[in-house]
């Protein structure tokens, strides 16, 4: 059911095919006679097929239709939803006790099933040995968090700056 269906009066066609509550095919009738038709028997007369000629229409409850597609497109929602991007920012002389509170944060992030990007940026001299540093410096982070993530990027360098992707484990 698409977004633009026609109901009741907005269906402009002189005749339409129609097919009732349960499903039974009515066949071809003026489009005034089946609205009166859904109408005495409690439904809005929808437009369900307008690409062919007469246009299908079926007798249904229209509010009721659209909660169930609101519904439906909610739990979709809910389901495709994988979490956020959470962004860690480090450099590469970090002491010992702040890494450790990062990788705290970091295993806080995984355990809500967010995505990490770690971010370690380098100024001046520290480019001559950036590699190494941050290298040394991811793989303290993953050691540290053992089975808890799933390398979505590996360590690469985007300028001054060392990027790594981390998603939650299965």
């Amino acid at each position: 059911m698409d977004t633009e269906s026609r109901v009741n009066e907005r269906i402009r066609v002189p005749e339409v095919t129609v097919i009732d509550e349960n499903g039974l095919q009515l066949g071809t009738m003026q489009t005034r006679s089946a609205l009166q038709m859904a109408r005495e028997r409690g439904y809005d007369l929808v437009e369900v097929a307008s690409n062919i000629r007469p246009p299908v229409c079926k007798f249904l409850n229209y509010g009721k239709l659209k909660y169930e597609k609101k519904k439906k497109e909610k739990e979709n929602r809910k389901k495709s939803a994988q979490g956020e991007l959470k962004e860690i920012q480090l450099r590469p002389g970090i002491e010992d006790h702040d890494l450790e509170t990062k990788i705290r944060k970091i295993s806080e992030f995984l355990a809500d099933k967010d995505k990490v990007k770690l971010v370690i940026t380098f100024q001046g001299r520290e480019m001559q040995f950036a590699r190494e540093h941050g290298r040394e410096l991811f793989d303290r982070i993953l050691d540290a968090l053992k089975d808890q993530y799933i390398i979505e990027s590996p360590g690469k360098f985007e300028g001054r700056r060392m990027i790594m992707g981390l998603a939650p484990a299965r």
